[in-house]
């Protein structure tokens, strides 16, 4: 009972000396799968799926690609069906530098928004009154009016890295709270960066106050000078945006007769 079944095994294991050379895949067998050896990524035929590829007997040391075979090119209709195998401890999975790279790339952005934002950031335009330039006096005895024109300095500053373009000026002038003369000019004048411009602009003044042309006409009085208040806007335009600045100044004119200050000093006619 117990011989019986090894001298069995025996007899299913036995092999022909002559065949034990000849491999069990037969070659030419092999060479008709070798195209469909590598799986497909939409899952295609799993007959084929588990082919491995057979090795060339003659040289042991490489092994024929079984898709382009040896040629470097697959057909264009497999190009979407065949993947690419890369070994893990491939350097092309392995980016260099890629830290450094980063840093150098935030640092470089970071620069180029604080220099934008330093050159781009809006600065104040100053605007200061610079005082009388010539005024031109006449009296109207009929109903006791001081007639004034005024040729005033207007110093403007530009402390921005870009142009900015003064539109208008807008003036009032004003004696004992009432407004006794008006003007818009429309200037249309370019200030270059961190530069700055003078602006003068002429106003006409009608004061109708029996006091005040009394002062001016009497020449017993010695001293002929009457307050204005002078307000007034000033409409900037920068970077696609508008900007009124106001600004005010109190000023002592002269009213007994014509007046003029050229090179900062006050002269009389």
């Amino acid at each position: 009972m117990d011989e019986s079944p090894s001298w069995f095994r025996k007899l299913l294991t036995w092999k022909d000396p002559a065949e034990e050379g000849q491999p069990i895949v037969q070659k030419g067998q092999c060479a008709e799968k070798e195209k469909s050896c590598y799986a497909s990524i939409n899952g295609g035929e799993t007959a084929d799926a588990s082919c491995v590829p057979c090795a060339s007997t003659a040289s042991r040391g490489s092994v024929t690609c079984p898709t382009c075979q040896g040629t470097g090119r697959i057909p264009r209709e497999q190009e979407e069906q065949l993947v690419a195998l890369i070994p893990y401890g491939d350097q092309r999975l392995k980016p260099r530098r890629t830290k450094l790279y980063v840093t150098i790339t935030v640092a470089v952005c970071l620069l180029t928004t604080c220099l934008m934002m330093y050159f781009l950031f809006p600065r104040s335009i100053a605007v200061v009154p610079a005082g009388l330039n010539a005024s031109a006096i006449s009296f109207d005895n009929s109903s006791y009016a001081i007639i004034l024109n005024m040729t005033n300095m207007l110093n403007v500053t530009n402390n921005n890295f870009y142009m900015v373009r003064v539109a208008q000026l807008a003036i009032e002038v004003l004696h004992k709270a009432l407004v006794i003369g008006k003007n818009t000019a429309m200037t249309h004048l370019d200030i270059p960066p961190l530069q700055g411009a003078q602006i003068l602009y002429t106003i006409s003044s009608r004061i109708l106050d029996n006091n005040t042309y009394n002062i001016c006409t009497w020449s017993r009085i010695k001293v002929h000078n009457v307050l204005l208040h002078i307000q007034g806007t000033l409409t900037c335009s920068y970077l696609s945006h508008s900007e009124q600045l106001a600004f005010e100044s109190y000023q002592y004119v002269d009213c007994r007769g014509n007046a003029t200050l050229p090179g900062g000093s006050l002269r009389r006619s």
